[in-house]
């Protein structure tokens, strides 16, 4: 059985499918932030002293943890970046 099968028969259950899509949403929030502090030349260290925070917040983040909209939008004004958010289907 393929890995696309066993999902589209797990997402069936609301349970599964609800974890499901918070967890890829705190994956893509976790990637985001990844990326722009890579495109922008920080180490996770660089990032965290100019925002302020610990670094330990931004490997937190990076790992997929939960974090608030307000300290994810710190981290980004402390990159030169805002966020942007989309309701999308």
């Amino acid at each position: 059985m393929k890995i696309n099968d066993i999902l589209t028969r797990e997402l069936k259950n609301p349970e599964f499918a609800k974890n499901y899509r918070a967890e890829k949403e705190r994956s893509a929030s976790a990637l985001a932030l990844y990326h722009a502090r890579e495109e922008a030349g920080l180490t996770q260290a660089d990032l965290a002293e100019r925002a302020g925070v610990p670094q330990s917040t931004i490997a937190r983040i990076e790992r997929g943890d939960n974090v608030t909209f307000d300290k994810l939008a710190e981290i980004a004004h402390a990159m030169g970046k805002t966020i942007r958010i989309e309701f999308a289907n």
